[in-house]
């Protein structure tokens, strides 16, 4: 089991292969379809010159800078002091982000992805290339990853709502595997290829 903390460099990256179970320590951010859509519309294809906008990019840049975005919906509480918890974490489908993905990467220079499901070409192109890697987190355990949520430094776009919000946490030994690396391997596209022939030689 191998422990990461963000900010990630490129030869630890490097160092991964898929298969490999890790340990993310550190801060990260949560990010859905309406966070990914924002990105991609006020700071990548476009540069937004409205202040809230600027302020945010600047907020953005060191925390993903090396840094690792989750496709997480969670269920929060907001305590008596006015601070969150997250009550549930569980990754989401990450495929849906697969128009956005490869340029967020490059952008903010991320190192890692976490959702569920995989995703497709140009993102494994853009982990290829930057270097980054998918970590695939265990569906269907929202609740325990919730423990190893420490702490919700801050949280933006709450607006969007709070499964689309980007929500900045502190994580402890969350657990993942690689299921894409750097190095062009992908495990789901390994098992697409293998239940298709498995399908072709059921269907004769």
């Amino acid at each position: 089991m191998l422990r990461l903390t963000t900010p990630i460099s490129d030869e630890d990256i490097r160092s991964l292969h898929v298969g490999d179970s890790v340990l993310l320590n550190g801060i990260i951010v949560t990010g859905r379809d309406a966070a990914h859509k924002f990105l991609i519309e006020h700071f990548i294809r476009n540069q937004s010159d409205d202040p809230e906008d600027v302020a945010l990019l600047e907020k953005l840049k060191p925390l993903l800078n090396g840094g690792v975005i989750y496709h997480c919906g969670p269920v929060v509480k907001k305590n008596e002091d006015g601070s969150w918890s997250f009550v549930a974490a569980g990754p989401t489908t990450s495929i849906r982000e697969e128009v956005y993905e490869a340029e967020v990467i490059k952008f903010f220079n991320l190192k890692g992805v976490i959702g569920k499901g995989g995703m497709a070409g140009k993102t494994l192109q853009a982990c290829h290339d930057q270097p980054a890697v998918y970590f695939h987190a265990i569906g269907g355990a929202a609740t325990l990853i919730a423990q190893s949520v420490k702490e919700v430094v801050d949280v933006y776009k709450l607006e969007f709502g709070v499964p689309e919000a980007m929500w900045v946490i502190r994580v402890e030994d969350f657990p993942v595997v690689v299921t894409m690396d750097s190095h062009g391997q992908s495990i789901h596209d390994k098992v697409l290829a293998e239940s298709e022939e498995r399908f072709k030689q059921l269907v004769g």
